[in-house]
């Protein structure tokens, strides 16, 4: 009788442990470029722990950071493949599937850093209508966002305006968009991914870059770049995008959980965002970055009119999308 009862405990406990095991299955394999101490990371690490803790290990995510699984093409692939299930990054990143997105990536078109997170929320209208286009061609779909700041130019001189980076290499994020942006600063656009950044800095391949301040900290750009001009000419807002199949296959409620859990992150991302600035212009001055703002001779206008009419002139067809961005609240 013993030995029956033993037998029917073991069968009864090995059910529970297959039961709680089909439930925990749902891995998901989340991939971005940030390097260690950007706050892109953690973001990613941030919110993925908050979900497998909200869904009681049903969901559970491994996080391939610092571009583990390729550069921004391939990470995009990988999501579209599902091979990837989801990721995050520029906006513009998956323009290479719907164009028309690297509108959220144009410089000069929020009012401020509140405006550019409430423009990306993914029930704007617009973000909405470019959900719509993802899921048909790319089946991948926005489910979140993050604000990483406002980016800001750097190089080995001082720049104060165009004219100052006339016909040099600048480094470009590998997108069209960057490249039309670098060309209406006056430079010779050259596509760099962040994983190559630091050497071609270094080495003099490019003489400039731009990215918030966050990112010349975490990846110690101050060792090969030697001014700040404030320009604040794009806010970088990370768009989270996952696979539609992935999407689908999870259950209502997870999706609820998921949605929830990157909203609120966006929302705190903002926050370290404005802490983190201001305590960064400290630290890197000290690091021996000098910083040109409007007050000592930064020819900002110079750069808003040259960049918006570069933007106009490859991008006709943002007119429309920028006019309902601008009208966001």
């Amino acid at each position: 009788m013993f030995l029956k009862k033993k037998l029917a405990l073991t069968i009864a406990t090995l059910a529970v442990s297959f039961a709680a095991a089909s439930v925990s299955a749902e891995t998901l394999r989340y991939a971005h470029v940030g390097s260690e101490g950007d706050s892109q990371t953690r973001y990613a690490s941030e919110a993925s722990a908050a979900i497998e803790e909200a869904t009681n290990g049903e969901i559970s995510i491994d996080l391939f950071p610092a571009s583990q699984l390729g550069g921004v093409a391939e990470m995009v692939d990988g999501v579209s493949l599902g091979s990837i299930s989801l990721a995050h990054h520029e906006f513009a990143s998956l323009a290479q599937v719907v164009p028309d997105i690297a509108v959220f990536n144009a410089p000069f078109i929020y009012r401020d850093k509140e405006h550019a997170l409430k423009a990306t929320d993914p029930q704007s209208p617009v973000i909405r209508e470019m959900n719509e286009r993802l899921i048909e061609e790319g089946d991948m779909r926005i489910i979140g966002r993050m604000y990483r700041g406002a980016r800001h130019i750097t190089a080995n001189f001082p720049v104060h305006s165009p004219a100052d980076l006339e016909g040099k290499p600048f480094r470009a994020v590998p997108l069209d968009i960057w490249i039309s942006m670098v060309n209406g600063f006056g430079a010779d656009p050259t596509p760099v991914e962040v994983s190559e950044l630091p050497t071609s800095l270094m080495t003099g391949l490019v003489v400039g870059q731009e990215n918030p301040l966050t990112m010349l900290m975490s990846n110690s750009l101050y060792e090969v770049q030697s001014h700040v001009s404030m320009t604040g000419h794009m806010h970088s807002i990370l768009a989270v995008f996952i696979n539609e199949d992935t999407w689908q296959s999870l259950d209502e409620g997870h999706q609820e959980t998921i949605t929830r859990i990157l909203e609120e992150k966006a929302q705190e991302s903002l926050q370290w965002a404005i802490e983190r600035e201001a305590s960064l212009v400290d630290e890197l001055t000290e690091k021996g970055m000098t910083f040109i703002t409007e007050e000592n001779g930064l020819d900002l206008d110079a750069f808003r009119d040259q960049v918006l009419a570069q933007i106009n002139e490859d991008y006709p067809n943002f007119e429309p999308y920028i006019e309902q961005i601008s009208e966001i609240e």
